[in-house]
């Protein structure tokens, strides 16, 4: 193989000498290595897509013989995160041994159970579907990438010619076919008419290239992606526009947030017309040069290219006739417009798999559209959660940059309807999707939460989010925001700087959640803040800012969220952290006590309204939660213990006492108790769920 360079500017060189040089001769180490730094770059694979693979000299536990074995990535795994809980390790003797009892394409199924008769690795992760296609070739290190340049490549008109235009003799190409142990027969005797190639292109699907060295494996992927890029570059050049040229002008990006916020809930709720999805939206130059141009309306319907892309989009997009200057201020004005549009789509869907469609094909699955086009706009989304939305986006993003390198070259091919069903629908992608595991009780949907900065709102979103919800973070401190955000996982969450009080500030927070996740399902008022003062010494200022907060706040949180609610469709819940002391009277509590006590009640009004739109309004009343509570830092610890004539330091043991269960309750059990009204009691509306160890004089019945 020729020398190879370290300079590229189509990809990201990642190797680092030091950090290789760290896993001395384990050579599963550096394939795990090289995987991640593939992966880290979404031009080269997007996420679960690609394969990687080596081979080391291993003793065979039952001969105590030198065996070759091949380690690859694991069915469904991500070679970007892989590591090596995620990997198979086969023995490649006993896979190759494969062939004398491969009975031909209608075999191909049974191949795959028979792939775990190959397992060397009794902790291996079960092995996919393109392990014969690395197992039959003879090489060290092999990569099999889905780069945007390649499969623009692989997906454009006379693609054997073009590879040949651009390696000359040292790349090879195999004509699309679905991946299977046949396919990696193809490969491999590709290799064999081509002796000494770099290389394989496979049409409409992606790469395979191989090292003797993992470094050496690495680059040469890199070199091969980088001369497409170059190629292609230079064909758009040459042509002078892509896509046709331009056809209408993208909305100011302000603009476009603003419309896209408004429209996410509605097209959430019409696309979770027989699931609930959660949403993503992106407007970068990319999907904005495609969405915006005069080819969009031919290149649209024609579908994706890779396996890999439909299977997460969807074989195509649904594209909105809605003009980019449209007000969709009035949600029935805009519904009427668009029903029609996901009606026509969902029947598009239903007869593309009626036609289709085999005796043992699995039942048809949501014909809901994934990917939603709006022309000067934007690019949504809609999955069953964050992570597999984004990923949509991004799969769609990368399908635009293939038809776009491919238009360039000579022009974009898709795959046969009947070849994309048969990848949808195959038997063993049915298997896989059976494997998933259960989802949680929160799952799809999203969590709006006041005062999440700490304290007891931080433990209703930890609790809400561990029962699989997204959540949004609201506070009026960034810095606690930030500290809270860094908590949880890509794809958990997002936060908004809200002031309870401010109209405006609410709707800015309600915007960042319906543009990060396409909406609202769950909003829990937990901020606020406690004065504890006699008649005579509590102010105007005092009672002000306790109404503002707990009553004005929770009026305005619940009124902005009703109307995004409505434009769903799909019901939702609000729940009111209030307090014991809205239901007993006691001492120097008249501005706090009232304002708990209003909010009590407005909850029993709000659940009589909303209930016609499936919207269920509930308390939940804390007494006592002294530690890990924000409320009880300062004045307000000083004057409940003031009031009772204690000390601060007492006053755990105190409220621990005066309960019926002698208990200490804490922000974990409010949150508990959240958690039951929205993810258990779904039949309960306009209800108190006390939370304070039993107090009888706070008993509402």
């Amino acid at each position: 193989m020729k020398e190879i360079t370290k300079s590229f500017k189509y990809v990201d060189y990642l190797w680092d000498d030091q950090k290789a040089l760290s896993f001395g001769d384990n050579q599963v180490d550096l394939f795990l290595y090289r995987s991640n730094i593939l992966g880290a770059d979404l031009r080269i694979t997007n996420y679960g897509g690609g394969n990687t693979s080596c081979r080391t000299i291993e003793k065979d536990p039952l001969t105590d013989e030198d065996v070759e074995v091949m380690w690859i990535k694991g069915s469904g795994g991500d070679i970007g995160t892989l590591n090596r809980s995620g990997i198979a390790g086969i023995y490649t003797k006993r896979l190759r041994d494969l062939k004398n009892v491969y009975g031909g394409l209608e075999d191909e199924d049974r191949m795959v159970g028979l792939f775990n008769h190959c397992i060397y690795d009794l902790d291996s992760k079960a092995p996919s579907i393109d392990t014969p296609l690395h197992g039959l070739l003879p090489f060290a290190h092999i990569d099999h990438l889905h780069p945007d340049a390649l499969i623009a490549v692989a997906a454009a008109e006379n693609s054997e010619q073009v590879t040949k235009e651009i390696w000359g003799d040292t790349m090879g190409w195999v004509p699309w076919q679905r991946p299977g142990f046949d396919l990696g027969l193809q490969i491999e005797k590709c290799l064999a008419d081509n002796p000494g190639i770099r290389g394989i292109v496979l049409g409409s699907h992606g790469l395979f290239t191989w090292g003797d060295t993992s470094y050496e494996c690495y680059m040469n992927s890199l070199e091969v992606i980088e001369m497409a890029s170059e190629f292609i570059e230079k064909k758009i050049k040459e042509k002078g526009s892509v896509f046709g040229g331009q056809k209408i002008e993208s909305l100011p990006k302000a603009e476009r947030l603003e419309k896209a916020a408004q429209m996410m809930p509605l097209l959430r709720g019409l696309c979770s017309s027989e699931n609930r999805m959660i949403g993503h939206f992106s407007d970068t130059d990319v999907v904005m040069e495609y969405i915006n141009s005069n080819d969009l309306e031919r290149l649209a319907p024609m579908g994706t290219s890779c396996p890999d892309h439909f299977l997460r989009t969807k074989i195509q997009p649904l594209v909105l006739t809605l003009d980019k200057n449209e007000d969709v201020s009035d949600a029935d004005a805009i519904l009427k417009k668009l029903e029609p549009a996901f009606a026509a789509y969902r029947q598009e869907y239903a007869d593309y798999y009626n036609t289709c469609k085999k005796d043992n094909s699995p039942a048809m699955r949501d014909a809901n559209p994934v990917i939603i086009i709006y022309p000067g706009v934007g690019m949504f989304s809609f999955a069953k959660n964050k992570q597999t939305t984004r990923v949509a986006n991004e799969f769609y993003i990368n399908a635009i940059n293939v038809m776009r390198g491919a238009e360039a070259i000579t022009a974009y091919t898709s795959l046969p309807r009947q070849e994309a069903f048969d990848i949808e629908y195959w038997l063993l992608e049915e298997a896989k999707l059976s494997r998933m595991p259960k989802e949680q009780p929160l799952s799809r949907k999203v969590a709006f939460v006041t005062g999440a900065g700490g304290g007891i709102g931080k433990a209703i979103a930890d609790k809400l989010a561990a029962e699989g919800a997204n959540v949004v973070l609201t506070d009026i401190n960034e810095d606690s925001l930030k500290e809270a955000h860094a908590t949880y996982k890509r794809d958990v969450s997002t936060y908004a700087i809200c002031d309870v009080t401010n109209t405006d500030s609410i709707a800015s927070a309600y915007k960042k959640a319906c543009i990060e996740f396409g909406g609202v399902d769950i909003i829990v008022h937990s901020a606020g803040l406690a004065i504890s003062k006699p008649l005579e010494e509590t102010t105007d200022n005092d009672w002000n800012i306790l109404q503002n907060i707990l009553v004005k706040g929770q009026f305005d949180l619940a009124k902005q969220s009703a109307a995004i609610m409505r434009k769903q469709g799909l019901g939702g819940n609000y729940i009111a952290i209030a307090s014991k002391n809205g239901l007993v009277a006691g001492p120097n509590n008249v501005a706090y006590g009232t304002a708990k006590a209003a909010q009590q009640h407005m909850v029993r009004l709000l659940a009589a309204e909303l209930a016609k739109d499936k919207i269920r309004v509930n308390t939940v009343n804390p007494d006592g939660v002294i530690v890990g509570s924000k409320i009880w830092e300062g004045a307000w610890a000083e004057g409940r213990a003031k009031a009772n004539g204690i000390t601060v330091e007492e006053l755990p043991a105190f409220y621990a006492k005066r309960n019926l269960l002698n208990e200490i309750i804490t922000p974990d059990d409010i949150a508990n108790g959240v958690f039951s009204l929205v993810g258990i009691l779904d039949k309960s509306t306009g209800n108190i769920i006390n939370i304070d160890g039993g107090m009888a004089n706070a008993f509402v019945r």
